[in-house]
């Protein structure tokens, strides 16, 4: 399970949302694995992107702590044996966290199948990287708001271009040892940054493996406040298109809204029996999965018997449920091409 995004594409492919709920029940009650770990080891950031809510000062303020890797073991324990995938890094810098390597480790220790790590980049030197691998990191995501220095360091303010351009010739140095390890790339559309994409092949070369394309949206208070999309869909036959199309002829998974998604982002709410929050588990020093689970006392089969969590998710299979005005949700938006 080397290519996570391989189960991903056939999630996309199947259209009923009841046969992909009756998966997941099966999932639950066979034990085996179906949730996303998604890891914040420490609440910090070395940058202040200002399309992100650590330029809010305010909301920094609420943003503290650290996990101690003992903590951190616990939880895997707990909950890593569920795990298709472990996401180091999430909405925060976990190269801050200065057992990043053993947090790696400790996931393969777990065998989880796929470990991804999500950073800015700019503090991950190459024996850092190098170690990282050599632990069973499967894939390297960089955060990248602009493919020029001026828009790079504007949008993430305290990021070094220079840093992220070495980060990237360190990864091809990475690979070369390491064929199997993939660079993904995260780039957060906006109007100051959309024609900037076609840059993207000069900047990272060959090396990518996925491309994500996310159209800005609102979280929280943050220092950028242009949200409009309409030029975004006006431009998207025009840029999108054709850079899905080169990830399509350079065989790179590139995960894209499509066009019809623009426009209604930001006029859906969460749902709770999307299978985005099913399979959802966060993780911080201030959060660990459900509001009242205890990560030292109990584990994910404990917590789901408990509260009869086969039960309520077989429900959702068969129980009747007012229509949706539509398909589309603010973060399970993407086109796997």
């Amino acid at each position: 399970m080397r290519n996570i995004y391989n189960i991903l594409r056939l999630g996309t492919q199947i259209k009923s949302r009841r046969l992909k709920l009756l998966g997941l029940w099966l999932f639950h009650v066979l034990g085996k694995r179906y949730i996303g770990v998604f890891l914040d080891p420490v609440l910090a950031c070395n940058f202040r992107c200002k399309m992100c809510y650590f330029s809010d000062e305010e909301k920094r303020k609420s943003l503290r702590g650290t996990l101690r890797y003992e903590e951190i073991e616990a939880i895997a324990g707990s909950l890593f044996h569920r795990a298709l995938k472990l996401q180091v890094g999430c909405g925060a810098e976990p190269t801050l966290h200065k057992d990043l390597v053993k947090i790696i480790a400790l996931g393969k220790r777990h065998d989880v199948p796929y470990v991804s790590l999500t950073t800015n980049g700019n503090l991950l030197t190459k024996e850092l990287l190098a170690a990282a691998v050599e632990n069973g990191l499967d894939e390297l995501t960089l955060s990248a708001h602009g493919f020029t220095r001026e828009t790079y360091e504007h949008l993430m303010t305290n990021g070094k271009f220079d840093l992220f351009r070495k980060l990237l010739a360190n990864v091809a140095e990475v690979k070369k040892q390491h064929p199997q390890f993939k660079l993904r790339i995260n780039y957060t559309i906006n109007n100051d940054n959309l024609e900037e994409l076609s840059r993207i092949w000069e900047v990272v070369g060959d090396e990518l493996d996925i491309l994500q394309l996310r159209p800005i949206q609102k979280i929280g208070e943050s220092e950028y406040q242009d949200f409009d999309l309409t030029n975004i869909y006006a431009r998207y036959d025009a840029v999108l298109v054709p850079l899905i199309e080169e990830c399509r002829r350079r065989h790179i998974t590139c995960l894209a809204p499509g066009k019809q998604n623009i426009i209604v982002l930001e006029e859906n709410e969460a749902d709770d029996n999307s299978i985005e929050k099913i399979t959802y588990c966060y993780v911080s020093p201030q959060e660990c999965w459900q509001d009242d689970f205890d990560y030292r006392t109990e584990t994910f089969e404990s917590y789901a018997a408990s509260h009869r969590m086969g039960r309520k998710l077989l429900w959702k299979v068969f129980g009747r449920k007012a229509r949706r005005k539509t398909d589309v949700t603010r973060k399970m938006n993407y086109n796997i091409k």
